[in-house]
């Protein structure tokens, strides 16, 4: 039970074991360039076999991987060009008269694995295909046929299947499950060939080296949990569902376990189950691969089973609800999963495998612990197969070309953000209203070979601003990506704010309405071309609702809020909006709080390369480990956090400037000091 994705090329080297020798004998296998053929076929060749492959005219470049991966033995394969789709598997006469009586056993491998084809795709593979096999079996008078089956054979039977049950399979209404089915069904009809069937449960990497060739099955959930370890911390509790039975195993488990049975004297006409005698839930699974990718575990799972309880006419309404569909559509695009993923995820068969495993134990073939060796098929994933690998997440490969429009670009962030994005290979064009620094910052990015534009304007003036946006319009065409950046911040308690509602409204001013207004100007142009970023700087106190900070939080919680709604309306438009709660940062508008030379903050460096990652990754939201603590806090433990910031607010006073009376700046306590490192970002 797959799902074919993304393929990976072969590794170099793989150290294989070496079982007893077996009597030189002539095989034929198909599917030997897919993952499970690959490795029996290597096995064979260690045993000094001859081995005929099926291959397709079309698939030599595969054959061709695969030879130095074989090894010394390769030149004991023999290509003979056929088909699944047609008679006898499209052999010539001339080679079935060459093969005619030398064939011992006959592999059938060759299947599509693909949960998402269509039914006929799968009708000809599967059935067809098994049909054709059996034909050019009888007609080069094979020794004994061996299908490698699936579990899928069961289909959604509700209990343990064991061994000797098929006609009991029940639940086949996926085109998959079925035509696996009935191509048990063909071999099993045979009264002239010997046969035995091969039943593995879901085929995972090797279990000494991790090495697959695709994502399938759970590595469908890896890019899920991955997302999870980025933005989820280890210690909050995470929910998830139990889910029903996963049945994995290793391929070279499964590649020694078949050639091992299909040598046993006196088991002709056999079903064997090569599974994994130690059921699990989905839920222990995928917990399993999140210890090994160091992603949160879902530490209260949820029966799944609990959706029964649910009327049947609310769920038959909800299924056809098509605001719901979008709703699922789009979280399973986020966290990079297929439908078909969710569709077995409540998977109610566990199979019974006592009798082949006692087969295998004379040979000490056993299944490993997948809890021993999940961490190497995690490692070899992230390592080998991860998408985002083929992706270029470099900062140049997301910014070079691109025009960049930074406000308050002339100093701090900033410039800082300029010379990153520059040094990338992208088109800045900075805005501030300071032209003499502007023409300080513009000749530093030329001197290191960067292209940048300056434009100098009062943004809290809506004819300049209008102005600007015309002017960049006319000149660039529009811009790539926009940061607003430009900001003031004011420092001072409520209480000494009661005849200062000026402040506020400067806040605003430039904070909010010069945002917005440059924002919606240069949307349309981003929508014309269905593509563009908007990034907004904002703060960390907007999370932990910093004392003494209420005009200036108020003004970027207002940015906030319009972000969060624009992000939803332009989901589907090819425009993204980003959120950064930017911590303390050290700039010249904190400099007249003389109490912030005694605290942590972080460079104008480290504050651009906050904004790069926002470019890179476009999350709706960045903010440091500490930002997402104490948005945690805000939300679960509010009466507490109140009570840790109203601590705070008396323990930092207000700045000199800020009472504007003469007094001196009050030196900071040690506890003082001590709680800021504690909480190193915030403001205080």
């Amino acid at each position: 039970m797959t799902c074919c994705s993304r393929t990976h090329s072969l590794p170099i080297k793989l150290v294989w074991p070496r079982h007893s020798s077996l009597p030189p004998m002539e095989y034929f296998v198909t599917g030997a360039t897919g993952f499970i053929g690959r490795y029996l076929v290597k096995s064979l060749l260690d045993r000094n076999a001859v081995v005929h492959v099926l291959v397709r005219s079309d698939s030599r470049a595969k054959l061709d991987a695969l030879t130095q991966w074989w090894g010394e033995q390769a030149g004991q394969v023999h290509v003979v060009e056929g088909d699944l789709g047609q008679h006898r598997l499209g052999l010539s006469a001339g080679d079935r008269q060459r093969l005619r009586g030398s064939v011992d056993h006959f592999f059938h491998l060759a299947a599509l694995y693909d949960l998402d084809a269509s039914e006929i795709a799968l009708e000809i593979a599967n059935i067809e295909g098994t049909r054709h096999a059996l034909e050019l079996a009888h007609d080069l008078e094979a020794g004994c046929f061996h299908l490698c089956s699936s579990i899928a054979a069961a289909g959604l039977y509700p209990g343990v299947f064991r061994e000797d049950m098929f006609a009991e399979a029940c639940d086949l209404h996926h085109p998959y499950f079925r035509t696996k089915h009935e191509s048990e069904a063909l071999v099993r009809k045979e009264r002239k060939l010997r046969w035995r069937i091969y039943r593995p449960g879901m085929v995972i990497g090797d279990s000494r080296t991790g090495y697959i060739s695709k994502i399938d099955g759970p590595y469908l959930f890896f890019k899920a949990l991955q997302t999870l370890r980025r933005h989820w911390p280890n210690w909050l509790p995470l929910v998830g569902i139990e889910g029903g039975h996963i049945n994995l195993v290793p391929v070279d488990y499964v590649a020694a376990a078949m050639l091992h049975l299909s040598h046993l004297e006196g088991h002709d006409h056999e079903c064997f189950h090569l599974t994994d005698p130690h059921s699990r839930s989905a839920g222990e699974v995928l917990n399993l691969f999140a210890q090994a990718g160091h992603a949160p575990q879902m530490q209260l799972r949820v029966d799944a089973s609990l959706l029964r309880l649910v009327p049947a006419q609310v769920r038959d309404a909800l299924q056809r609800y098509a605001p719901l569909h979008n709703v699922i559509d789009q979280l399973m695009s986020d966290l990079h999963l297929p439908k078909s993923a969710l569709e077995f995820l409540n998977y109610p068969t566990r199979f019974d495998s006592e009798r082949t495993r006692q087969l295998l134990r004379d040979a000490d073939i056993e299944v490993p612990d997948l809890a021993d060796y999940a961490w190497r098929i995690w490692d070899y994933w992230e390592r080998h197969l991860d998408p985002e690998l083929s992706m270029d997440r470099s900062l140049s490969g997301c910014v070079k070309g691109r025009r960049i429009l930074i406000t308050g670009g002339s100093s701090g962030i900033g410039k800082a953000t300029a010379l990153k994005l520059a040094d990338a290979g992208a088109q800045v064009l900075l805005v501030a209203r300071d032209e003499q620094k502007l023409n300080l910052a513009r000749d530093e990015i030329e001197a290191r070979g960067g292209r940048v534009a300056v434009y100098a304007c009062d943004l809290t003036n809506a004819e300049e601003s209008q102005q600007l946006t015309d002017r960049i319009i006319a000149a660039h065409g529009g811009v790539d990506i926009l940061i607003n950046n430009a900001g003031r911040s004011i420092r001072r308690s409520i209480a000494i704010s009661y005849k200062r509602f000026h402040d506020f409204e400067r806040l605003m001013e430039l904070n909010y309405f010069a945002a917005l207004r440059l924002t919606l100007a240069l949307l349309p142009a981003m929508v014309a071309q269905q593509r563009g970023h908007v990034i907004v700087i904002s703060s960390i106190g907007v999370l932990s609702n910093s004392p003494r900070f209420s005009g200036y939080l108020a003004s970027k919680a207002a940015l906030e809020t319009f972000t969060r709604c624009a992000t939803v309306e332009y989901r589907d438009q090819g425009i993204h909006f980003s959120i950064i709660n930017m911590p303390l940062v050290r700039t010249p508008m904190i400099a007249p709080t003389k109490v912030y030379e005694q605290l942590p903050t972080i460079s104008p460096e480290q504050a651009a390369s906050m904004v790069a990652d926002a470019i890179i990754h476009q999350p709706v939201r960045l903010t440091t480990r500490l930002g997402t603590f104490v948005q945690f806090m805000q939300l679960v433990a509010p009466q507490l956090s109140d009570v840790i910031m109203n601590t705070a607010h008396h323990m930092f006073p207000d700045s000199a400037a800020a009472k504007g009376d003469g007094s001196t700046e009050e030196p900071l306590t040690p506890d003082a000091i001590a709680f800021a490192k504690l909480l190193q970002g915030l403001h205080w």
